[in-house]
């Protein structure tokens, strides 16, 4: 017996795609700056990524652990995404006035913001932020956008990247049935942080970039962490609409829906 997906679903996995596929962080705050992020590179200190993996982990690491502390685990109660966008413009703002040297202060807090939003919006769409899986998911969210998959790919890019992540949640799956998610003598937990880290470093060079750009400064920064937040949360509201539809019909259903949508920009 075949499954069709109602028209109603058709639209919102249509939207879903459409918040997924779309250009990322690179070209939204080149857009804001008005000139190529690669002129901001330039400008950063010769041993500026030096740590970077490091300073990601560790704050996945602490955002994984803080972020849903005071969260009520209600499914469906609306996301409030302007409280946590104002909250990362002012983690922004220090890390635009003081610049690279306060990254492994502003980092943890602005990726917990971030992640806190993420748990709300995932909640939002029926997920309980209690489960180890929609914690996992949450992380994920941190990996969409990053690399560019190759135009020759017969996978979407938000499929790709779901797939590369596959056997690592898989396997984080197992393991955290019986230890905290953010257990740092976890092996496994670490290679699946590690793995989005490796993504998510992607868009945290772009922004420091970006910040290096003369005359960015606080108010700069602020307003780059603010496209931060927006970018995270148009991946959360796709990922987790195309998770609660996946739900409904099965992933095989909903994945082959989505290839055969197109891309909209």
């Amino acid at each position: 017996m075949s499954v069709t997906i109602s028209e109603v679903d058709q639209k919102s996995l249509q939207t879903a795609k459409s918040l997924l596929e779309n250009p990322g962080v690179a070209v939204k705050i080149t857009n804001m700056l008005g000139a190529p992020i690669e002129k901001g590179f330039e400008l950063l200190p010769k041993d500026w990524n030096k740590n970077i993996g490091d300073v990601v982990q560790s704050a996945l690491l602490k955002a994984s652990d803080m972020a849903t502390l005071t969260m009520k685990d209600v499914p469906g109660e609306e996301s409030s995404n302007i409280w946590h966008k104002l909250g990362v413009a002012i983690s922004g703002g220090v890390g635009g006035f003081f610049g690279v040297a306060a990254l492994a202060i502003e980092l943890p807090i602005s990726t917990s913001i971030m992640l806190r939003s993420i748990a709300d919006i995932a909640r939002s769409e029926g997920e309980s932020i209690s489960d180890l899986e929609t914690k996992q998911a949450c992380l994920t969210v941190f990996a969409l956008g990053g690399e560019s998959v190759d135009d020759d790919c017969a996978e979407s890019a938000y499929y790709a990247v779901r797939t590369a992540l596959a056997r690592t949640v898989a396997e984080a799956s197992e393991f955290i049935l019986k230890k905290k998610l953010a257990d740092e003598s976890a092996p496994v937990l670490i290679k699946l942080i590690a793995s989005v880290a490796e993504r998510f470093s992607i868009q945290i060079t772009e922004k420091l970039a970006a910040q290096a750009v003369p005359a960015i400064g606080a108010a700069g920064g602020a307003i780059i962490n603010t496209i931060f937040m927006d970018h995270f949360q148009d991946m959360a509201k796709g990922h987790f609409t195309v998770r609660r539809l996946e739900r409904k019909y099965g992933r095989d259903i909903v994945k082959q829906a989505y290839d055969s949508l197109p891309k909209m920009g």
